[in-house]
Order: structure tokens, then sequence, then C-alpha cells
């Protein structure tokens, strides 16, 4: 196995690469300021929420903050195994959600403009109580099975063949609270993973 991604440290070269001190990041991504410190001493994993709201300051995707050296590729047309998993990047220290979640991306979403993502959604998966933020619209399409999607104040079930579309400034949360796996193909632009 790999050695594990070092986020503390990744952290920590992105804030100085932009000449900002612990206290000014925490005060431009709206969080606590003894939490930057924690995160980059890797005594405090951020949630995918918080990391977000963190890379925000910085304009740069999940993708960039955990491949920064990612080659962009001209390539056109993409087999199942050359979707690159975010799975493990964005839940690196949750086991059990990545069993629960799978997310894909299609190719080089920031060369793109655009984000295309797999989604599959195992029976119990949940995106988490903390909503989910961030600058961009979204759209999607349920393939199979049923996904909960919570936007503001408002809360659907989508089958197979539904869709949703909403500016993801708009805290927003998914969930299969069904009893089989949900798939969902989506997009979302600008990019934010």
């Amino acid at each position: 196995m790999a050695d594990e991604f070092d986020v503390g440290g990744r952290l920590k070269a992105l804030r100085q690469q932009f000449g900002l001190s612990q206290r000014q990041l925490a005060d431009s991504a709206g969080v606590p300021h003894g939490q930057i410190s924690m995160i980059e001493t890797n005594r405090s994993s951020p949630s995918v929420a918080s990391l977000r709201k963190i890379l925000g300051g910085f304009g740069i995707t999940m993708s960039e903050f955990f491949e920064p050296d990612a080659v962009t590729s001209s390539q056109v047309f993409f087999t199942p195994g050359e979707l690159r998993d975010l799975t493990s990047l964005l839940y690196q220290d949750s086991e059990a959600t990545q069993q629960k979640i799978t997310i894909k991306q299609v190719g080089d979403a920031k060369a793109h403009g655009l984000q295309v993502l797999q989604e599959r959604y195992e029976a119990g998966a949940d995106t988490g109580e903390t909503m989910i933020e961030h600058d961009a619209n979204e759209g999607g399409i349920v393939i199979s099975g049923e996904i909960e999607i919570t936007v503001g104040e408002t809360t659907r079930i989508l089958k197979a063949g539904d869709a949703y579309l909403f500016n993801s400034r708009e805290p927003h949360r998914f969930r299969n609270i069904s009893d089989r796996p949900a798939e969902v193909i989506s997009a979302c632009t600008p990019p934010y993973l």
C-alpha cells in the first residue's frame, strides 16, 4: 500500500505558498483558528466539508490538493478502469465511508472546467450531517436505485430516471436510505473535488 497522504504537510505548504498565516487562512475559510494548526500538525483530520471550505480560499480543487503533480491529459475516451477514484482521497480517514460511497471522476476536470462523476451510494451511505457547500453548480441523473437529496430546506427521494440541478452554494446532502445501492451520474462546474 502507498504511503498515506500527508494532509497537514500539504496544507501547510499551500498556506505558506499563498503567504498566509494560520489565523488569516482560518478567517478567510470561516473555520476556528486552532483548526488549521491541528490539521497542519496532523492532530486532527478535517471533514470533507471543512477541507473544501479551506481549499476554497486558495481557489484549488480537492483533486489538485491530493494530486498536485497530476499531468493534464488530452485523453478523450475512458474505460471504467481509467476513471479517477476520488473516494479514498475524500474519505481517507474513514474506511467505513469508503465502503459505502464510491466517487469516480472522468478525466481532468480542471482542464475542462467541468467535473463529471460516477457516484455509487451503498445502502446506508450518507455524505454526512455537516451539509456540503461549494462555489459551483451541479446536476445529475439517478441511474439506478434511489437517493435522498437535501438542498437547503428541501428534501426529496429521487428514483432511477429522476434528476436534479442546483446552485451548490446551497447546503446539500446525499443519503441512501434504501436497502439497495444507488448510482448517479453527475456534473459540476466549476470542479470542486
